[in-house]
């Protein structure tokens, strides 16, 4: 699903980044980030940092959080041979069946039989996994034993993204505090900020806060390698906006407050959710969406975007890019890289208003 605008080249989303200002490991108090404030309406841009958040929003704005968990989706085997394979599961099928990423998949079939090491490295009869189909991008579809199936933490590692090289000591840095539903393939990084304080200070200045639920999914990991925009083929997500939350996200349009997205995930699943309003579909709803916003799409329920720096060339930076406006965008990285802001997942934050 797209109205994206046609021959939109990916050269003009791309930027240079230093490497040392991609964030290797998470800062130690949570809110400590910076957080740059974007101003559509002005095109000005302010320094901040994220512990001022519930200062810069107003009361009677609705926080819309994704509560989606990151489950330890990455796991290291050895086919029967001794050749090393890793899995990123991305989505969950049916019974012990998940898509997912295999590297290396070339040397992969239908039928190879995995062994699934622990996370301390050690494998066992009852740890196995078998390719049953080779898909396309480097994706199969595999089964896993119910003993590796019941215990993802026993043998699953944080699916840290490719850039990041440091060892995570505490793997709950990459969870949300408020995370509930296991599902995801990565986490929805600007949710990372909010500390239990933070969220308490919301509140009482009358900033509420509700939950949908995307996980995450292949499009978080792959660049887009196309010349223009609309040739890139965008992967679906499981996604959740339960009844009640539709009725909030309702209410606080009608008294005029501002639906303000956390993360390019929750403002996905809301735009989700608004074009379903447009077709005559009121209620919650659970389904794959497929929406894909790039510069030319109308957005219909985000009034703010919490969000934190992305990849060049990739998918969220055309969505933030459609949000605000691809020179906005790039003048506000061009100063987030003077300003020595951090990038990527641990990195610093931005609020587009």
């Amino acid at each position: 699903m797209t109205e994206t605008a046609p021959h939109l080249r990916m050269d003009e989303f791309d930027y240079e980044l230093p490497p040392e200002l991609i964030a290797q490991v998470p800062l130690t108090q949570r809110d400590a980030s910076r957080l740059m404030t974007v101003d559509r309406a002005s095109s000005t841009i302010e320094d901040h940092h994220f512990i001022q958040l519930p200062d810069l929003l107003e009361p009677g704005d609705l926080l819309v959080v994704n509560d989606s968990r990151v489950i330890p989706a990455r796991l290291f085997a050895h086919k029967e041979t001794g050749g090393h394979v890793e899995l990123l599961l991305l989505r969950h099928q049916d019974d012990c069946a998940w898509l997912a990423l295999a590297r290396p998949v070339r040397k992969l079939k239908r039928g190879t039989t995995l062994h699934v090491e622990t996370r301390s490295g050690e494998s066992s009869a009852e740890g196995q996994a078998t390719i049953e189909h080779i898909l396309d991008d480097g994706q199969v579809a595999v089964r896993l034993d119910e003993a590796v199936e019941r215990h993802l933490e026993v043998y699953g590692h944080a699916p840290l993204p490719p850039y990041i090289h440091e060892r995570l000591d505490d793997e709950e840095r990459y969870q949300t505090v408020y995370g509930a539903i296991p599902g995801s393939a990565a986490a929805p990084t600007a949710g990372l900020h909010f500390t239990d304080a933070v969220l308490q200070r919301l509140l009482e200045r009358g900033i509420e806060r509700a939950s949908v639920t995307l996980h995450v999914g292949l499009d978080t990991f792959r660049p887009v390698t196309e010349q223009y925009a609309e040739e890139h083929k965008i992967h679906s997500e499981w996604c959740t906006v339960e009844s009640d939350v539709v009725d909030r996200i309702r209410a606080t349009k009608e008294r005029g407050g501002r639906i303000v997205a956390v993360g390019t995930t929750a403002a996905r699943t809301l735009e989700t959710l608004g074009r379903r309003w447009n077709d005559g579909q009121t209620g919650g709803f659970s389904a794959m969406t497929d929406i894909y916003i790039t510069p030319g799409f109308q957005w219909t329920l985000v009034d703010a975007l919490i969000t934190n720096f992305h990849l060049p060339r990739s998918t969220l930076l055309l969505m933030i890019s459609s949000f605000a406006g691809r020179e906005l965008m790039m003048r506000a990285y061009g100063h987030a890289i003077e300003e020595r802001y951090r990038f990527f997942s641990f990195g610093d934050a931005m609020l587009i208003t």
